[in-house]
């Protein structure tokens, strides 16, 4: 039997399996995931369409999901269907250009995160130690303070940046592999655009599957009216 024409690799983020966008009206995790991975092994099965998650990535997203109340038969699936694959750490090359856009990136981000730190002391100096107003929840202002703060840190510091061991597994698999990055997670999606990788947003992943599928059996049926 000669090779699948749609023969590709993926490299599946954690944030693909629990996006919202995936789900069908009603759905819930459970059931969005357990349809992802049936998609998945189709594809697998036909097409030789392979799908792929550094173990550190697997890991991650296997926590998530049993926090969520997932079942057994959804793990499974996942077992069976997705390769676990680390990258080869010690043969891959980064260009040092990267690396030096990194770390500026970085400096950057820790510069602008002191500035919402300072912020914060300044309304924290401002205020007084009783009910913050209208917030009906009993934090004084400071409590309310050290909150926002915590939100801006993490959007200034982190959206939009790789900031894990995880992230980086994850590109560096796809690089090794030649192989398209899904997910929903933009630091990802622009450090795969400078690396030169296929991406592809997690909520379009499984229409993807879903078009590679009809046009094969499409071009399947045409060359067997062929025949």
């Amino acid at each position: 039997m000669p090779e699948s024409p749609l023969k590709q690799r993926f490299v599946l983020d954690t944030s693909l399996f629990l996006s919202e966008e995936i789900r069908r009206e009603g759905e819930n995790v459970d059931a969005a995931v357990s349809r992802l991975l049936d998609s998945v092994a189709t594809a697998k099965l036909r097409h030789n369409i392979s799908c792929y998650m550094p173990p550190s990535v697997a890991d991650e997203l296997t926590a998530m999901l049993q926090s969520r109340g997932v079942s057994e038969e959804v793990f499974s699936k996942l077992n069976t269907w997705v390769i676990r694959k680390s990258p080869a750490r010690l043969e891959l090359v980064v260009p040092a250009e990267l690396v030096y856009r990194f770390v500026d990136e970085l400096e950057d981000r820790i510069d602008r995160g002191l500035r919402v730190s300072e912020k914060a002391v300044r309304r924290a100096e401002q205020s007084r130690d009783g009910p913050a107003e209208g917030n009906g929840t009993g934090k004084t202002e400071v409590d309310q303070v050290v909150s926002d703060l915590r939100d801006e840190y993490r959007t200034t510091l982190r959206r939009g940046v790789i900031d894990s061991r995880e992230d980086f597994d994850l590109l560096l698999l796809a690089r090794e592999l030649d192989a398209g990055v899904v997910t929903e997670d933009t630091g990802i999606i622009s450090w795969a655009d400078d690396f030169g990788l296929r991406y592809l947003r997690g909520r379009e992943f499984p229409t993807l599957l879903e078009e590679y599928l009809r046009a094969a059996e499409a071009t399947t049926g045409a060359r067997e009216d062929r025949s």
